[in-house]
């Protein structure tokens, strides 16, 4: 069921500003979250409090006052050595689009939404793009003196992102993000994979100094399949079509799609890996509330 609470993807795709949507998912969800200290999920970020008598003026984000008529200050926090990779999911899949919102640019702004995070967090952050089974590094990583020119470089990357053909693992072996330091790589896809190519990939990276978050992004028919009448479907990734009466399908499809979810969940269930899955229809202040508010318990 569609939330009714909260910034839609489809509003925010309307203001066709990558750095403003991130800016205002970012400010919603840190005024979400009532705790004084700040919360991990490698990406740590200042919280807001409301002002309180001896507090210096300041420090007292007018900005965020105009919008709120509320006054909201930034608890201290220390500057992050962490490094932060984002590795968004190219492959056409990605394209797939319900509600006039597309899997891609719901994936776009959670993930400027969590480099505006890093951001004010001085956080160290790159960005990498998976395309026909390869790893791409569309914006490398940058040290926390230069966290404003790393996201601008992040949003551009976004801005320019595009998704096309089949996910393969041919390439992709023996690939390694090198680091002497921890860090954490936060994975945006469908992880609707053929077969175990993602689960062994992530498996190969996962370790004490490498945390690994994933954000499976489903859409509602996609898991609900309510569809009724006769549909030709078409692979977005190998083009192959078929015709069939939805409804005759719809049973055996949503339990296969229950135990593929299902059987994935328990995979994943390992040192240092988080599944965070989330429906199109979210908002995605709310999406990452909920898993920063499950860490944090």
């Amino acid at each position: 069921m569609q939330k009714t609470t909260g910034l839609l993807a489809s509003s925010l795709i309307k203001l066709k500003n990558l750095q403003l949507t991130g800016k205002l998912v970012s400010e919603e969800l840190m005024l979400g979250i009532h705790s004084s200290k700040r919360s991990g999920i490698g990406i740590e970020f200042e919280q807001y409090r409301h002002y309180e008598p001896g507090d210096d003026p300041k420090r007292i984000d007018w900005k965020l006052f105009a919008r709120t008529n509320k006054h909201l200050v930034r608890e201290s926090s220390t500057e992050s050595d962490r490094q932060i990779r984002f590795v968004l999911d190219l492959s056409g899949s990605m394209n797939y689009t319900e509600n006039g919102v597309s899997r891609l640019q719901y994936a776009c702004i959670l993930l400027a939404s969590l480099a505006y995070l890093c951001y004010i967090q001085n956080d160290q952050m790159s960005l990498y793009g998976l395309k026909a089974g390869k790893v791409e590094t569309i914006s490398g990583a940058g040290s926390a003196s230069s966290a404003r020119q790393a996201f601008q470089k992040i949003l551009v990357g976004l801005e320019k992102a595009s998704a096309e053909g089949p996910w393969t693992t041919e390439g992709i072996e023996g690939f390694e993000f090198r680091t002497k330091k921890k860090e954490q790589l936060i994975f945006v896809s469908d992880f609707l994979q053929a077969d175990d190519e993602w689960l062994s990939w992530i498996r190969s990276l996962a370790g004490p100094y490498r945390e690994i978050v994933v954000f499976q992004l489903l859409g509602d028919r996609e898991t609900d399949f309510d569809l009724k009448g006769f549909y030709r479907f078409r692979d977005l990734e190998s083009a192959r079509e078929l015709e069939l009466d939805a409804e005759s399908a719809a049973t055996a499809f949503r339990a296969s799609m229950r135990s593929y979810l299902a059987d994935l969940k328990t995979a994943l269930q390992i040192p240092h890996v988080h599944l965070v899955r989330a429906r199109m229809s979210e908002p995605i202040a709310q999406v990452l509330k909920a898993f920063l508010t499950r860490r944090k318990g």
